[in-house]
């Protein structure tokens, strides 16, 4: 066992995490506000098309994911009608169907893709370090359906940034602490939530 933690010196660390949060977050606003506003106008495209939005990530991600499919379905802030959201799930019976073909990595999410994304369709993407091989064999899949991709990421963006085409956007964070990363991948889709609303709403009185 460490030596344990004074209080004050916990309370200490505690306060910068705030602290860390809210620079990280004031750094980002200028640089992301430009390609969360793209995501926004590419997701409401697809809605007002008669399309949807499939949502996924693994880990930390993976609810993050499910909680803005939550909030396209169930609303945000205000009353509206149900947006046309999912978010992929790697359940056990799928990657369990999977294990019977040894040569095949697990593709959940790509079987998903391909099973449920059409043309027309958004696939936005939450990833930390941009490198999960489950991820990336969903962005191929994504581009085989010909849907748009919207990524979330860290700083580098890793392989799945690299495998964008010009008509996706990348949202990067700019931070390689993953806290920090994933707390502000929350503020972006509440801001893509709020900006759907204003878009589809208007501006509140």
């Amino acid at each position: 066992m460490g030596r344990r933690y004074h209080r004050r010196m916990l309370e200490q660390r505690i306060q910068q995490h705030f602290i860390d949060a809210a620079d990280l977050q004031f750094q980002a606003a200028q640089a992301l506000a430009a390609p969360i506003a793209a995501a926004v106008q590419a997701i409401v495209a697809c809605i007002t098309g008669g399309g949807k939005v499939l949502a996924c990530g693994l880990g930390a991600s993976a609810a993050v994911a499910q909680q803005f499919a939550a909030l396209c379905v169930a609303g945000f802030e205000r009353e509206r009608p149900e947006l046309a959201a999912l978010a992929l799930g790697a359940d056990a019976s799928l990657l369990s169907a999977e294990s019977t073909f040894a040569a095949q990595p697990p593709a959940a999410f790509a079987r998903q893709v391909r099973a449920l994304g059409q043309m027309g369709d958004v696939l936005l993407m939450l990833s930390v370090a941009g490198d999960e091989p489950a991820l990336l064999e969903a962005l191929e899949a994504a581009h085989e359906r010909e849907l748009m991709v919207l990524l979330l990421t860290g700083r580098s963006g890793g392989t799945l940034a690299q495998r964008l085409r010009e008509t996706d956007v990348l949202v990067a964070v700019p931070h390689d602490r993953p806290a920090r990363v994933r707390e502000v991948h929350t503020l972006v889709l509440h801001c893509l939530c709020d900006g759907i609303d204003a878009q589809l709403l208007g501006e509140e009185e």
